[in-house]
């Protein structure tokens, strides 16, 4: 049966024969950055990735191109004449086997393991974890420190981490002789090739546990609930993420414990509501205070403070007390000022009146009048709250 031929290299990289090394370099770049199997994650698109890295190895090096160009793969098969097709890949059985074995570590899926015993005995970080926080929103503005039980793995107190039971020894493995690879030797058209594995036996560590720490079963780690104290800030809102640092899962071989993340979620306030570092509220006035004026009494995150209504004011009218919205959290955790508490104005019409009110409105119907006029188109009170919580501001 015939042989598939395999891919011409200019074609791989899609350029010409004639091309110059930053014509190479540039295609190689933009198809590289095409089927990276980390960004593209389309069938296929590792096993280009392979080929084009394979391709721009052998013709950026101006002798490997020059004896491509004369003999196409003969003239860098070593296994192969100088004038002739040796009818295989030094081996392998066809071209994108070759392109796995040489050039798998270009994605990340090598044969190669990444430092064998070397490696895996590198301190390590824990792992961060999550905690959901809810607040109330008085909390939310002006912080508090709570304490929160976290389930974190932390190093077997038995074992002292190595995941042999007391009283037993960690032995290096037979198989990789404590370097946790394997190497093979390979024939290939471009010469002998080393090929690094992880050892399967000790799974790449070097060391054989021949009795497992029965606390932990070898692992090294137990799972255990400790007590962390959180200081929220003063002035964190739903996006607000706080990390506590060191209270993760214990780090592996002498590295740092991870961190703590908390994402914090705000209860709903009966009359609150905020907005970046301003804070809503809705005032209802009954008509007399609205057409008379009237020093009324508002509550505040703060407490009660006094608002004087000025006389003819109408539904939709906003006031302002400078000072008492939320703090102006910065990174680091510290305040900036606060923001301001917006007081939106809703002159409520009665629906029931007593008989002595009817006569008093009906001898003010008189006195006014019985005409009517169109409104002006200005903004009316609910206008402006949908204003505001699509990101306007009422204060304008």
């Amino acid at each position: 049966m015939d042989r598939m031929m395999p891919k011409d290299l200019y074609d791989i990289l899609g350029v010409a024969k004639n091309a110059s090394t930053d014509d190479l370099k540039r295609a190689y770049r933009k198809l590289a950055k095409q089927y990276h199997p980390d960004t593209n994650k389309e069938d296929g698109a590792e096993e280009t990735f392979k080929e084009v890295n394979a391709a721009y190895a052998i013709l950026s090096d101006a002798d490997k191109r020059a004896r491509y160009d004369r003999y196409g793969y003969a003239g860098i098969d070593p296994n192969a004449g100088a004038g002739g097709f040796s009818g295989g890949f030094g081996g392998y059985t066809d071209l994108s086997e070759m392109f796995e074995e040489l050039f798998g570590a270009f994605t990340g899926n090598s044969r190669r393991s990444a430092g064998g015993a070397a490696g895996r005995k590198q301190p390590r970080a824990g792992r961060d974890l999550r905690l959901d926080m809810t607040l109330t929103f008085e909390e939310s503005i002006f912080g508090i420190t709570r304490e929160v039980d976290v389930s974190r793995l932390e190093k077997c107190e038995v074992c002292s981490g190595n995941g042999a039971e007391p009283g037993t020894a960690v032995k290096r493995c037979p198989d990789c002789g404590g370097t946790g690879e394997v190497k093979t030797v390979r024939q290939t058209f471009l010469g002998s090739m080393v090929s690094v594995a992880g050892c399967s036996r000790c799974n790449g560590t070097g060391e054989m546990i021949e009795s497992p720490c029965k606390t932990c079963r070898g692992e090294g780690k137990t799972r255990k609930t400790r007590k962390v104290t959180v200081t929220v800030p003063p002035g964190v809102d739903d996006t607000t993420r706080l990390r506590v640092a060191g209270e993760g899962d214990s780090g592996d071989n002498g590295g740092p414990n991870g961190n703590v993340m908390v994402f914090f979620r705000v209860q709903k306030h009966d009359y609150f509501k905020r907005r970046d570092n301003d804070i809503l509220l809705e005032l209802q006035v009954n008509i007399a205070q609205a057409a008379l004026g009237a020093d009324v009494s508002v509550p505040t995150v703060d407490g009660m403070e006094m608002l004087t209504i000025p006389a003819g004011t109408q539904s939709g009218k906003t006031f302002v007390l400078r000072g008492h919205g939320a703090p102006r959290l910065r990174g680091d955790g510290t305040s900036a000022g606060r923001g301001d508490q917006i007081i939106v104005v809703e002159v409520v019409i009665p629906t029931k009146l007593t008989p002595e009110q009817r006569g008093l409105f009906e001898e003010l119907g008189r006195s006014l009048g019985t005409e009517v006029h169109p409104a002006r188109a200005n903004k009316g009170f609910f206008e402006r709250v949908a204003e505001f919580f699509n990101g306007g501001d009422p204060r304008s």
